[in-house]
């Protein structure tokens, strides 16, 4: 059985709390779960200890039996020091939309015609 490491969602309407759980990789994101090894809570401040909590013994078992964890997961694993996570890289992310570009295009545009027309009054 394929099993993944990922989070299961719960809390109410707008104030997420996530368990980590081990999982079947074909069960519902919060349905059946195999094994419960740790929690998530976004709403602590970033330097809280309680914002992610884990239990490494049973992250290891899993690990080593073969559960893959998910890219969020293993930011946690990784801050842990129980995996290491290589760095990503998206060149294209911060490059313009095709409309975006064509409107600044527009507008350097706009804006050297009027320099030219006040370098010509200028000069008359």
């Amino acid at each position: 059985m394929a099993t993944k490491i990922r989070l299961a969602r719960g809390g109410s309407k707008k104030r997420p709390y996530y368990r980590i759980v081990v999982a079947d990789v074909r069960a519902p994101r919060d349905g059946r779960f195999i094994e419960k090894i740790g929690s998530y809570n976004p709403m602590l401040p970033k330097d809280s200890e309680d914002r992610v909590q884990l239990n490494v013994e049973r992250i290891q078992y899993w690990l080593d039996t073969g559960a893959q964890p998910t890219d969020r997961v293993l930011r946690f694993l990784d801050a842990a020091g129980l995996m290491k996570r290589e760095p990503r890289n998206n060149p294209n992310k911060a490059k313009l939309g095709q409309k975006a570009q064509e409107r600044l295009d527009e507008k350097k545009q706009a804006e050297e015609d009027a320099a030219a027309a006040a370098a010509e009054a200028a000069a008359e």
